[in-house]
């Protein structure tokens, strides 16, 4: 089954917040699973203030985004939305860094796939769908458990175990609905 998911481009002044996970040591936008009985919002202003300290409001939707072909599906909704209160911080065993990066001066790695989702909240895109099809993957279709086993048993620092896990992998990104 696809995990269902929800991200926000939280904006400033030419900046986008990001987070760098603790998992992979990798940067990405705030966001993550839709509870139970929650609305997409819902779930997006929650994950933003639990991941980041950063209360927020939802503006715009950017788009919706289906990864495809990978260790798993995942459909993803990203919202734009602004910093309106709270202080920025880690959440423990969730993220490790969290700080507003500058447009023209984003991290070199970041977690495969949300580049494209980046540059379109940038580039103020809204209301897309986008398949992103992921090729060249040697991942098998593996629980989130499984992953952090093996990557917990290769010997390699987390940052190491991803970047080589991911080497090899391209997304194609289709705009299904949209500005082309």
């Amino acid at each position: 089954m696809a995990n269902f998911a929800v991200s926000v481009a939280v904006i400033r002044d030419e900046q986008i917040l990001l987070t760098r996970r603790e998992d992979f040591e990798i940067w990405c936008l705030p966001g993550g699973i839709v509870d139970e009985n929650e609305s997409l919002a819902e779930a997006a202003i929650r994950e933003v203030r639990e991941e980041t300290g950063a209360l927020v409001e939802l503006n715009s939707l950017v788009g919706i985004y289906s990864r495809l072909g990978g260790m798993r599906d995942e459909h993803a909704v990203i919202f734009w939305g602004i910093q309106t209160g709270g202080e920025l911080r880690i959440q423990n065993g969730e993220t490790i860094e969290v700080t507003y990066f500058p447009f023209d001066r984003l991290p070199d790695e970041i977690l495969l796939g949300q580049k494209r989702r980046i540059l379109d909240a940038i580039q103020n895109r809204q209301s897309i769908a986008v398949r992103q099809e992921e090729r060249n993957s040697h991942a098998n279709r593996i629980s989130r458990s499984e992953l952090y086993r093996l990557r917990d048993q290769s010997g390699l620092s987390r940052r190491e175990f991803y970047l080589e896990a991911v080497r090899d992998v391209e997304i194609e990104d289709i705009i299904e609905v949209g500005d082309q």
